[in-house]
């Protein structure tokens, strides 16, 4: 769950800023953007942020927020919930798993986040896992790719059926620290995203960074999520302050 939560955070801040849109259900006017393609069985913890959320509400009454994980952060407050989705929106917006670095670039440019942007907040996969209909086409196709690795992969990834089977995103699933960025300096990346960021391009550089200072990373890596999370914040009268994080008030 440690992967899935700043995950949430990513994919509700690039649909419209930072609101809370994600987490709603579908009405009848409009279509949840849990049900978009990058969202749909990848995205999850949402009954673990309404248990947060009522946790919070019993102890400190409404109006509260909460941000769990390491690093940590001071997360601002003020913000309010969107009353509304667009799962075509998300569709459009998203990053996908299948990006090079020049897409990359300018979606996350279009968010108003830059090159350390991107490769700080790429970092956030050094926890979690992937489904092997996201990363087959790599590890069958992809030129920069050890062998070894891939050989690897195909073990428990298909070239038919299996989709749902889970790869490491890195060798450290479950801890917050670098091997996600010396896997890229190896040709180890699980995703065509990942490896965009070490592969003869102008990110090169910050990734050999991360990779041998801990320290640089986490700084970034902060600083990215608070920059994200202060994507187009709904405030003063806009939006509204949902009592269930589900469903517009």
């Amino acid at each position: 769950m440690g992967a899935s939560l700043p995950c949430l955070h990513f994919h509700d801040c690039f649909v419209n800023g930072y609101n809370g849109s994600l987490l709603l259900d579908s009405t009848s006017t409009f279509e949840s953007e849990k049900n978009v393609r990058e969202n749909l069985n990848s995205v999850r913890g949402f009954e673990v942020v309404d248990q947060i959320k009522a946790k919070a509400d019993r102890v400190c009454g409404r109006l509260v927020i909460s941000a769990c994980g390491d690093p940590t952060w001071n997360v601002r407050l003020g913000r309010r919930d969107s009353t509304t989705a667009s799962r075509i929106l998300a569709d459009s917006v998203l990053p996908s798993a299948s990006m090079d670095l020049p897409a990359l670039i300018d979606n996350f440019k279009n968010q108003g986040l830059n090159q350390r942007d991107l490769v700080a907040l790429s970092g956030g996969h050094t926890i979690g896992l992937s489904q092997c209909s996201i990363f087959r086409n790599r590890i069958y196709n992809a030129t920069n790719i050890d062998p070894v690795f891939a050989k690897e992969r195909r073990s428990t990834c298909p070239r038919t059926g299996g989709n749902t089977n889970l790869g490491p995103l890195d060798p450290t699933p479950a801890r917050f620290d670098t091997a996600y960025f010396k896997n890229l300096v190896k040709q180890r990346g699980l995703l065509t995203s990942d490896q965009a960021l070490f592969n003869g391009g102008s990110t090169d550089k910050l990734v050999k960074t991360y990779s041998l200072n801990p320290d640089a990373f986490w700084d970034d890596f902060t600083k990215s999520m608070i920059k994200m999370g202060n994507i187009k914040p709904l405030t003063g009268k806009q939006g509204e302050i949902r009592v269930n994080w589900r469903k517009v008030n």
